[in-house]
């Protein structure tokens, strides 16, 4: 999946002007305000009207919010109602829950259950099986790991893998965590000020940074940065 021009401008300033190309799991990282948040709420048509976008992808890829492309936020605590069960936040039947829960790893009674009493570990679950609903091309994931603890985030990245290989699906990746970018990603694109400096093969850039920028951001291994979430 290529996108081949995102332009982002807010009276007559340009915030983001980038393209990059996903072809299995890309990752893309940058400082607070590089334009990583921009570029996901564009992908899913959830800019304010205060901002121009124009997008272009290849005509093999329809960007399409719901269907083509799916999202896991950062919080799988906010990313749920609190008041509501489980399986009655779904919109497809029960049938079709149950082989979803099957795919991550859950037991079908967590259905029933309301979602403050899960684990953030099993709601990131729920809210990945969410995200699987469509059968999407494409699924964006905002941080997702930020929230657990380091245990449950190596099994919830283990389990993406696991599902993208069977499923198929592709995945773009925002994070500030560099291990879990060299985890889950085959590719990296580095972004400053709405800017590609850097991107290939994660190994590749990892090893061999051409930019100042990178191998600032590789040194510090993201620790010490603050980033917009």
């Amino acid at each position: 999946m290529k996108i081949q021009k995102l332009k982002i401008t807010l009276k007559d300033k340009t915030l983001v002007d980038i393209n990059f190309s996903v072809d299995k799991s890309l990752a893309l990282v940058g400082e607070s305000g590089s334009g990583k948040s921009l570029t996901l709420k564009a992908l899913l048509g959830m800019l304010p009207n205060s901002m121009l976008c124009e997008l272009e992808c290849d005509s093999r890829f329809v960007l399409k919010a719901g269907e083509t492309i799916s999202f896991v936020p950062q919080n799988p605590f906010t990313a749920l109602s609190p008041l509501t069960k489980i399986n009655k936040q779904f919109f497809i039947p029960r049938a079709k829950q149950l082989e979803l829960f099957s795919f991550v790893g859950l037991d079908k009674e967590l259905l029933d259950r309301f979602a403050p009493e899960l684990s953030g570990g099993q709601l990131q679950r729920v809210v990945l099986a969410m995200a699987l609903e469509s059968n999407p091309k494409l699924i964006l994931l905002d941080e997702p790991t930020t929230a657990l603890d380091p245990d449950t985030r190596v099994l919830i990245l283990d389990l993406l893998k696991k599902l993208q290989n069977e499923l198929g699906f592709k995945i773009l990746f925002v994070t500030h965590d560099m291990n879990s970018a060299k985890s889950l990603c085959e590719d990296i694109c580095v972004i400053k000020d709405g800017r590609v400096v850097e991107d290939g093969k994660m190994a590749e850039v990892l090893t061999n940074p051409h930019t100042k920028y990178t191998k600032t951001l590789i040194a510090a291994n993201f620790a010490n940065r603050k980033f917009r979430r």
